[in-house]
């Protein structure tokens, strides 16, 4: 299966292109923007970046990326070092272009085959394409930008100022699908041949060696747990480690889906090493050790020991912990990836290293799991101790535990759990003054958090009617003591994060 290589330069949506290109058909990779070109790459996409093609520094590509030969798309800062390299000019613009603006098309020519001729598209650039390299034709343009998309027929190079791979741009999947038939891709990247893509791989790694699997309850690891079982049955070893810092009910959940599950009770462990320890990078370092060390001790009991450990990690858990591919910023870090120790006693085993969430539900739809699996709402790794803002306590955790149970009662209760991306609670630890019962109370607040995203990488906050914001908040207020005051967030992503820690 040949594949488009999408070149990372320093964007926190590079794998937005990733995403629309699988959600069109076609299997796609984000690299490093100066990675060596992969034998079996299709097409090539340069993604948009911070710099400046002009600065010195300036990240670019391998030389064998431009002179390849194969379809090259340029993305923003990408039509920018496609031009620079081939001896066309970019410049600092007059005035930003940021925002929406309207593409009017001058020339189909492939890339905008079949779509109307003017339509409205995403703009977020300072610099501009002043001056075409030898060979290039414009296709398009925008009030700020002559040269908004070009072609070379030629050197088969595609560059658009504007980002495609954003929903705001009418059409977007549209002009990457054109692309990706001008470059004669099939699409094949379909759920039942990633299943077996999947299998297959995990038979060549782990060959007749047992794997320790690390199962949390969530989508992640619930799905990962059936894969393995099918994959290399009765080589797998699957634990429950409770840390004290889970959903109500999710120990009794987890063992009533898999009976043979192992259920390590470390929450005392896990509330001593994190006692008086306030920082969410240092929680999740915390956590992340002692999970490991919980299951290092574990495994030494078993015989044979199991040479794998295996995490539900997703690709947005390790583009936020750190910079994998290109210049991009650290958002934060996740304690199955960047919260692990250098020294471990496995071989980590992350068949979902480079998915997103909807293609893990995918799996299992195509497993035949109920939707009260693959339609769960995700939970953070590090559980509710980065729903937990301060210091966390067996005190704080029953609140807000208590809290996130009621949240999700009266979303489901409502018809939305479905509809919606996350809902639940955090606790903050902020003293407010309240009247409960006559008396004069102080109480911490519970701020109520419901999103709505595709992939958890950006999202929106859900506005749910007034009446089930009601209903949660005299339910907290009533039934969660401690608590006199009920918050709505209503902060997006970006600028805020999905949790809040």
């Amino acid at each position: 299966m040949r594949k488009v290589v999408v070149y990372d330069f320093g964007s926190q949506y590079t794998q937005l292109i990733v995403r629309r290109f699988r959600e069109l058909g076609y299997y796609s990779e984000m690299l490093p923007f100066n990675s060596p070109l992969p034998e079996d790459t299709g097409a090539i996409v340069l993604s948009g970046g911070p710099s400046s093609v002009y600065e010195e520094g300036a990240p670019l590509p391998p030389g064998e990326v431009i002179s390849s030969g194969l379809p090259i798309l340029g993305i923003c800062y990408g039509l920018q070092v496609m031009v620079h390299l081939l001896g066309g000019r970019v410049a600092r613009a007059e005035r930003k272009e940021y925002g929406p603006a309207l593409l009017e098309v001058l020339d189909e020519d492939h890339l905008f085959k079949d779509l109307p001729n003017r339509f409205r598209v995403w703009m977020s650039h300072g610099d501009r394409v002043e001056d075409l390299p030898e060979g290039f034709k414009p296709l398009a343009r925008t009030e700020g930008s002559p040269y908004a998309a070009v072609f070379s027929a030629e050197r088969g190079m595609f560059g658009v100022q504007f980002h495609p791979e954003v929903v705001h741009t009418e059409y977007g999947s549209d002009v990457l699908r054109n692309f990706a038939l001008y470059s004669g891709l099939k699409a094949e990247w379909t759920p039942e041949n990633l299943v077996e893509r999947l299998k297959e791989e995990i038979r060549e790694r782990v060959g007749g060696e047992r794997v320790l699997l690390a199962l949390s309850g969530g989508v992640d690891s619930t799905v990962l747990a059936y894969l393995l079982k099918e994959a290399v049955p009765g080589q797998v070893v699957l634990v429950f480690v409770d840390t004290g810092l889970l959903r109500w009910g999710e120990r009794e959940r987890v063992k009533g889906i898999f009976p043979d599950v192992h259920v390590i009770d470390a929450s005392e462990r896990f509330l001593s090493a994190l006692k008086g320890v306030v920082h969410p990078e240092e929680k999740r370092k915390v956590i992340g050790k002692t999970f490991i060390e919980v299951f290092e001790e574990f495994a030494k009991g078993l015989n044979p020991k199991p040479r794998f450990l295996a995490q539900g990690t997703l690709y947005p858990d390790v583009i936020e912990s750190r910079s994998v591919v290109g210049p991009s910023a650290t958002i934060k870090t996740h304690h199955n990836v960047g919260g692990l120790p250098e020294r471990l006693d496995f071989e980590l085993l992350e068949p979902f290293r480079y998915l997103f969430k909807d293609e893990v539900r995918a799996i299992g739809r195509v497993m035949g799991l109920p939707d009260e699996i693959t339609e769960r709402h995700p939970f953070p790794g590090p559980g509710l101790a980065v729903r937990i803002i301060g210091e966390i306590t067996r005190e704080r955790l029953r609140r807000v535990r208590h809290a996130d149970r009621i949240v999700e009662e009266e979303i489901r209760r409502a018809g939305l759990y479905g509809k919606v991306w996350q809902a639940f609670a955090v606790l903050i630890p902020v003293k407010t003054v309240g009247v409960q019962g006559d008396f004069r109370t102080e109480g911490e607040v519970i701020a109520v958090r419901v999103v709505e995203s595709l992939d958890g990488m950006t999202a929106d906050w859900s506005r749910i009617p007034y009446g089930v914001l009601a209903r949660i908040s005299e339910r907290i207020t009533g039934e969660v003591e401690g608590v006199n005051r009920v918050v709505y967030d209503i902060t997006s992503k970006p600028p805020g994060t999905i949790e809040w820690e």
